[in-house]
């Protein structure tokens, strides 16, 4: 009975760790059919209840005239001359994506961002605002009460902060009032782009329709119109497009190996390989060069009964050094890891890294396109 559930469990385990297809990928995590895309909506609105938090007006005025145009909207003329200070409300830019066939009544989630000078957004409620599209229509109605992240307090001059306040989200705080018309299923064909230009690629996604979801007339289904655009012919009877586009983004393709690249974050020191890094043999030799300059003050007092006056004086210590750096051979390795253990041997910091990645380019030991953002 034992050696009857051992054998399961190793069968169970052989079958969990069995590895799938090598590099495969479905079309729908390497491509996009044109047309199907969301949209951008921006508002302007208020947030009301704040705890004190709010725009001050004598430096946001704008937040009082929306206020006062609101009032007039419900009724509410306020008397001329009156400047009411509002420390409970702030003006906010409202943002939200539109998804591709968004229907009326459908909700989506919208953020909000202060755009006065707010000190906090925190349990504020957001008034109803419309939301517009790039040709000024109006395509979603927002409203509800924020969710802030962040939490803070401040007294007697202290301050403590955690996270962003002045930024919130309201899940589902938006409901779509007019559909975006998307045309993309009328056509007889559609074409599906790639997320990034590959003719290999291309290439092997068109075979695999092909493959996969061969037309009736014997014509080829996909056809590859550049390194990243990919015509797909789209069955004669529209009822059955939407099967069809639902078999073609879930087609596994055997994609090849990325591109060899380090991408260096010159402002964050980070320092960021793929799998397809390699290094030729090369010697390297870093050293550190370090500035010191340190001031003392000095006081200079006059002789007693002397008419002079104290002077204040400075003296500046200047000291250089520079640390040698002996040349240490690195070996050439083809996998990432034997990358990584060349590179910490050579025990730089990572702004010291940044600088020796950029001489191994010039170099030719890197082999790899290095991108600096």
């Amino acid at each position: 009975m034992h050696s009857v559930r051992a054998g399961l469990a190793v069968a169970l385990m052989a079958a969990l760790l069995a590895p799938g297809p090598a590099g495969a990928e479905r079309i729908r995590e390497l491509a996009s059919i044109q047309g199907v895309r969301h949209n951008q909506l921006i508002g302007y609105g208020l947030v009301v209840g704040l705890d004190g938090s709010g725009d001050q007006t004598t430096q946001a005025p704008f937040t009082v005239q929306s206020l006062q145009s609101m009032l007039s909207q419900l009724g509410i003329q306020l008397p001329p001359g009156v400047t009411p200070q509002l420390r409970n409300t702030a003006a906010v830019m409202v943002t939200a994506q539109l998804p591709a066939f968004a229907q009326p009544g459908q909700t989506i989630d919208i953020t909000v961002s202060s755009l006065g000078n707010a000190r906090s957004l925190r349990g504020g409620t957001l008034l109803l605002t419309p939301l517009r599209g790039a040709d000024g229509q109006v395509y979603a109605i927002a409203q509800g009460n924020l969710l802030v992240g962040g939490a803070g307090a401040s007294a007697g001059g202290s301050k403590v902060q955690i996270n962003h306040l002045s930024a919130g989200r309201i899940p589902a705080g938006a409901t779509v009032e007019r559909s975006v018309p998307n045309a993309a299923l009328a056509a007889d064909t559609i074409r599906v782009e790639l997320a990034n230009a590959d003719f290999s690629l291309s290439r092997q996604v068109a075979e695999a329709i092909n493959q996969s979801l061969p037309s009736a007339d014997g014509s080829p289904t996909a056809v590859p119109l550049d390194a990243r655009v990919i015509r797909v012919q789209l069955p004669p009877d529209e009822s059955q497009r939407v099967a069809f586009l639902a078999e073609l983004e879930n087609l596994e393709v055997r994609s090849g190996s990325p591109l060899a690249r380090v991408v260096v974050n010159a402002r964050t020191g980070s320092v960021v390989m793929n799998q397809a890094v390699t290094l030729a043999d090369s010697a390297v030799a870093h050293g550190n060069l370090s500035v010191t300059i340190s001031s003392t003050p000095l006081v200079s007092q006059p002789a007693p009964f002397s008419q002079g006056s104290t002077v204040l004086a400075e003296k500046a210590d200047i000291s250089i050094r520079q640390e040698g750096g002996a040349i240490m051979q690195m070996q050439g390795s083809a996998k990432l890891a034997d990358v990584v253990k060349a590179l910490n041997a050579l025990g730089a910091t990572p702004s010291d890294l940044i600088a020796i990645l950029q001489a191994l380019k010039v170099a030719g030991s890197l082999k790899a396109e290095l991108e600096i953002i």
